[in-house]
């Protein structure tokens, strides 16, 4: 498939016209979601290419992790037997088990309890949730606040706080997980009250690092890290709070949006290594496609920025066979894993472009779409 070319504008990022691609949203305008039928067929051939790239499912750290939760939303959605077998392989590999052991604090080694939840809510059996029970619980034990350091441990952590609480039916739970939550949104400061978007940690905060034109970074993944870690809470524990800063985040997102539906990697300087960027866009679209869904925004301001991005990463990023281009690597700002290109690809992508899939899916099906 040949690459379609970018040209900077100003400073606006704009598309060369498409090519032919048969990842194309049949006919769809860019703001117009598509049918859900054609949601559900391209969420399976991304799905179905990573599975059959990667016979060995991986570890079961924070990037891997991020994976399942999103493979476990496809098999929701589709009701293929391979994403939950291939979920339930890899979980049963590591033995439910969390990485750093239970005495961990870190909220990267408990994104995996994110997967092993959802096949304990398919499969109930004790064995799943011991270790995460475990881990979570000697946090709530705690008077410790101060672990959720950088924005993206919100993702990581806050939906194991919020669904363990449920099924204990313990408030405690949620309780700690505001404590370290506002930890981290005020005391840190990460959190920007003006715009709503996030500093990815105190690094970046005024007078920290600045982009190559003295803007502030404002790293792309990172908040799309923070809006699904609302967007992920939200469905097991209301809040207002956390529905305020979730719609605040969503609407300033809107205008800074690319014309061809995707977002730049610092979202404050759309010359700072401008470019299609997966892995940030797809939470976006989650976030979005949920905000409609659920009535927290409206539909017809805000469902053309959902589509707008799926149709983007449909048509720019996806290749004919299912894999997913232009996502960054590992890393904490938009310098890092550079180049993006049409053939960089990341677990966690790919889970955030399921995951949008699905919200998008069911937003459809609210529609009657």
């Amino acid at each position: 498939m040949k690459r379609r070319q970018f040209l900077a504008v100003g400073t606006a990022v704009m598309a060369a016209p498409a090519l032919p691609s048969v990842t194309a949203t049949a006919a769809a305008p860019p703001g117009t979601l598509p049918s859900r039928a054609a949601i559900v067929a391209t969420v399976r051939r991304v799905a179905d290419q990573w599975i059959g790239s990667h016979p060995d499912s991986g570890d079961n750290g924070w990037a891997r992790s991020t994976l399942f939760s999103g493979l476990m939303a496809a098999y929701r959605l589709t009701g293929e037997t391979q994403y939950l077998d291939y979920t339930r392989a890899w979980a049963e590999k590591h033995a439910y088990g969390i990485p750093g052991g239970v005495t961990t604090r870190h909220a990267d080694n408990h994104n995996c309890i994110q997967a092993y939840l959802d096949l304990y809510e398919l499969e109930p059996s004790a064995n799943k949730l011991a270790a995460a029970t475990d881990t979570i619980q000697r946090m709530v034990d705690s008077t410790k606040v101060d672990d959720w350091w950088w924005c993206d441990a919100l993702h990581m952590a806050m939906p194991p706080f919020a669904r363990l609480g449920k099924l204990r039916n313990d408030p405690a739970y949620a309780t700690k997980l505001y404590q370290l939550y506002n930890h981290t949104k005020r005391t840190r400061q990460l959190w920007i009250p003006s715009s709503g978007l996030w500093y990815r940690d105190e690094r970046f905060r005024p007078g920290g690092i600045t982009s190559p034109h003295g803007k502030p970074v404002v790293w792309s993944r990172g908040n799309g890290w923070v809006a699904a870690a609302h967007v992920k809470t939200l469905k097991t524990l209301a809040n207002q709070e956390y529905s305020d800063t979730l719609k605040q985040l969503v609407t300033a997102l809107r205008p800074i949006q690319r014309t061809d539906g995707f977002w730049n990697v610092n979202l404050t300087d759309a010359q700072h290594l401008p470019g299609p960027e997966t892995s940030g866009t797809a939470f976006f679209a989650y976030a979005s496609a949920y905000a409609v869904r659920t009535g927290l925004l409206p539909s017809a301001t805000y469902l053309p920025v959902a589509a707008r991005a799926w149709n983007g990463m449909v048509t720019t990023a996806v290749h004919p066979n299912g894999f997913l281009g232009y996502a960054q690597g590992v890393g904490d700002r938009p310098e890092s894993s550079q180049p993006i290109t049409y053939d960089t690809t990341a677990d966690f992508a790919v889970r955030g472009f399921l995951l949008a899939g699905a919200e998008l899916a069911a937003l459809s099906d609210q529609a009657g779409w």
